[in-house]
């Protein structure tokens, strides 16, 4: 078995480096996608990638719609005549066109199919909180339940928050129809609950104003090879870019700091592996997974063994993987976790969230690799302003780097098969709800 010798493993516990690539990414305070912070971003990475010794490195630019934030509000008239203008308030979700609109405020709770045909939508401004019911079975994006609003006649959309005191929620609403149809903007959870509360008494006018704007742009991906030459690889992945409203040190700088980590651990020990390894750090997740699908659509599928993808691994102790129903991914894990004692959290529903997504949809087996706390919903502070390098703890970082690279070690030997699966297999193993969601989304390519 290839696994990390106890001299790597050491080093990985005393070093810093990878705090030292985190401070430099977060210091850019945004890397939103297409717009030049992303791009220094990725010239950091590029650098560290360098520097680390992965060799054929290099910076993979390609076409998006890009978008770049105005000012956002919220005036509310008919018992309660007021406006919300600032930031921790209010703010506009990417994609959103601009505009003014105005209509009467109603409440969808938590924005279930169900939730839309209980109440009359046409020509409303529709609130949804962010949150899903534990038992409903499935997650329910923030695009679902956009998509939702504007086909059932909506105006206007508001997304609220339902974690206290982690601000408006931001995420991406327009995908591959940007701009979308109506205005959106998030609140905070306590904006929210003041805006239902005031709509039970009264009916509650309610004026959205965005200002946006919604232009082509480019964005890249940062890309480096280590190991053997050989045409099949694994691919470890995450993404550089963020939302423009936070440094993004969780979501996902500490994701990519974990892949250039891996990359360091791995150059360590480079003439024993036996499958090439491709550290891939995407641009442009945030806004529809766009630099997975550019390389998807770029590389020979028949060599990509296995894709990691590593988002969200820093804002808990705890490893989480979702394995897509890719058997032979998750024991390598659970292999590895085993051997150490540590505990591994794991589900394997086939989901359409994550940069692995683009190569999972195509049959190529994929996971995603992530960090969860049970008595945390959500995604906590990411996706707000509050996502901020206080939130990420070194220790995390220095034991998931170890995890992983033994994992992707595991993933590169010879003799481990990591069976791929036909498009039509993946289509039938989508959960209804998820397949909904990627209709609505224009997502579905099946």
């Amino acid at each position: 078995m290839t696994r990390l010798t106890d001299a790597i493993v050491g080093d990985a516990y005393r070093s810093d480096f990878s705090w030292q690539v985190l401070e430099d990414l977060v210091d850019l305070e945004t890397r939103m996608a297409g717009q030049k912070e992303e791009k220094a971003g990725a010239k950091i990475l590029e650098g560290y990638f360098e520097a680390i010794g992965l060799r054929d490195v290099h910076l993979d630019e390609f076409d998006i719609d890009g978008w770049w934030r105005g000012s956002s509000s919220i005036e509310t008239a008919g018992g309660h005549d007021q406006q919300y203008v600032k930031d921790y308030q209010v703010i506009a979700l990417p994609g959103t066109p601009a505009g003014t609109v105005e209509g009467e405020l109603v409440d969808v709770g938590y924005g279930r199919p169900e939730d839309f045909e209980a109440v009359d939508c046409e020509g409303k401004i529709l609130i949804a909180s962010s949150d899903t019911p534990d038992d409903y079975g499935r997650w329910i994006h923030r695009m679902e339940k956009y998509v939702s609003a504007a086909n059932a006649g909506a105006v206007g959309f508001i997304f609220r928050n339902h974690i206290a005191g982690c601000l408006p929620p931001t995420g991406e609403v327009g995908y591959d129809n940007r701009p979308g149809p109506i205005p959106a903007v998030g609140v905070s959870k306590e904006l929210g609950e003041r805006l239902v509360r005031h709509a039970e008494d009264d009916d509650l006018s309610v004026t959205v104003d965005v200002d946006c704007r919604n232009e082509p742009s480019t964005s890249v991906n940062v890309v480096g090879d280590i190991g053997p030459d050989t045409d099949e690889m694994v691919l470890l992945t995450a993404h550089v870019d963020t939302h423009d409203i936070a440094e993004g040190a969780n979501d996902n700088g500490a994701g990519s700091v974990l892949a250039t980590e891996v990359g360091r651990l791995l150059a360590q020990m480079e003439d024993e592996l036996e499958t090439r390894v491709r550290v891939l750090v995407f641009g442009s997740e945030e806004i529809g997974l766009k630099g997975a699908y550019h390389a998807m659509e770029t590389y020979d599928l028949d060599d990509v063994k296995c894709i990691v993808n590593i988002d969200g691994a820093g804002r808990d102790r705890t490893l989480s993987i979702n394995a897509n129903e890719f058997d032979e991914i998750l024991d390598a894990f659970e292999d590895v976790t085993d051997e150490r004692s540590i505990p591994l959290v794991s589900s394997n529903t086939v989901s359409p969230h994550g940069d692995q997504w683009a190569f999972v949809q195509e049959g190529v087996p994929g996971a995603m690799v992530s960090s969860t706390n049970p008595d945390k919903s959500g995604r906590g502070w990411g996706h707000t302003h509050a996502d901020t390098l206080d939130k990420i703890d070194i220790r995390d970082l220095r034991e998931h780097a170890v995890t992983i690279t033994n994992a992707v070690c595991a993933l590169t030997e010879t003799d481990r098969d990591v069976p791929s699966r036909s498009r039509e297999d993946t289509r039938d193993l989508i959960d209804p709800g998820y397949e909904q969601e990627l209709k609505l989304g224009g997502r579905w390519s099946y």
